[in-house]
């Protein structure tokens, strides 16, 4: 544990120009007295550490001085290539490893380099959840991770409707889509395909083997995910929905319901009527999801089929012709 926390601090000191002891006491976790226990300890060892007080003082190395000590384990490396996304890694208990790789990337770049982390840190930043939706970490999103990360098979009970089922996985990737947390793994003696999507926030319980699996080196998780999304959304399309639209709905209807859908849609349109509106045939979730979907369209939707979503518009076009004519909105 110390030797870690020296070998950081000779990166910590490598990486900056100076820092105080309460800064380093901040970065490894420990008190000040302990920095100071520990630069002795350094420089007993031959690493040329040193102390200037006053204002602008602190520990330094000599300069010139090079520690080798820099190669990423590869847990760190790993974790590296995540480092955009720091949330993702805090929930997935992988934020000491992208720390560790961070700093040891930074102490080997030339010192004109070093602040390209906080640079570039100043200029993007991802943020995935939605809004207006407080994110919920998966209580076992951690032990899910590490068998990702490991090759390990677990055995997960799931939550499906109301009742719940036991899998044994091999958990291959995970998925943060909109603040939600997917695994995707590949299920043995399944009939629909060799690899499944599970919600991890719907897992009851995970216990991960001592047996390792073999990867499938074809499998493209990026590629894996694209393909199952749009079969999901095409899946859920079971109605249709017959509307004109104006040449501004036209342009709105893809903020209203699914745009690969919508694109869709207008592609095989004819061309527009006598009064610039387009007819278009559009795939929908059900009639209520349609309704609550084409209602932000206002009168830039005019809904021609079925009669039954017509008259769902029919009766709100009359309410708001009340409501704005004075008349009492009772009995709507």
């Amino acid at each position: 544990m110390r030797a870690a926390r020296l070998i950081k601090m000779v990166l910590l000191l490598q990486s900056r120009p100076s820092m105080t002891a309460a800064e380093l006491a901040r970065e490894l976790e420990v008190s000040e007295r302990t920095v100071t226990r520990d630069a002795q300890a350094l420089s007993e060892a031959g690493v040329p550490v040193y102390a200037e007080r006053g204002r602008a003082g602190g520990y330094r190395l000599v300069g010139g001085y090079r520690t080798r000590l820099t190669g990423l384990a590869r847990g760190e490396a790993e974790a590296l290539f995540l480092s955009g996304v720091p949330g993702a890694l805090r929930e997935m208990g992988l934020e000491d490893a992208a720390s560790a790789a961070r700093l040891k990337v930074s102490a080997a770049l030339l010192p004109s380099l070093r602040d390209a982390s906080r640079t570039a840190a100043q200029r993007f930043h991802l943020d995935a959840p939605n809004w207006f939706r407080e994110p919920r970490t998966p209580e076992l999103l951690p032990a899910v991770a590490d068998a990702v990360w490991d090759d390990r098979r677990i055995a997960a009970r799931y939550r499906r409707g109301r009742s719940e089922v036991v899998r044994e996985l091999e958990p291959y990737g995970l998925v943060l889509k909109a603040g939600v947390w997917y695994l995707c793994a590949r299920v043995a003696q399944c009939d629909d395909g060799p690899y499944r999507v599970y919600r991890i926030d719907r897992f009851t319980a995970v216990e991960a083997g001592a047996e390792r699996f073999t990867r499938d080196s074809g499998f493209d998780l990026p590629a894996f995910w694209a393909e199952r999304a749009e079969e999901f959304a095409r899946s859920i399309l079971r109605a249709e929905a017959v509307v004109r639209l104006s040449e501004r709905g036209v342009r709105a209807l893809a903020h209203a319901v699914d745009g690969p859908s919508a694109r869709e849609a207008l592609e095989a349109a004819g061309t527009p009527d006598a009064d610039g509106w387009v007819t278009v045939t559009l795939p929908v979730e059900s009639e209520e999801v349609a309704h609550a979907q084409l209602r932000g369209l206002g009168p830039e939707v005019e809904v021609l089929a079925p009669a039954a979503l017509r008259e769902r518009f029919a009766r709100d076009a009359r309410r708001l012709a009340g409501l704005y004519a004075g008349e009492s909105p009772a009995g709507t």
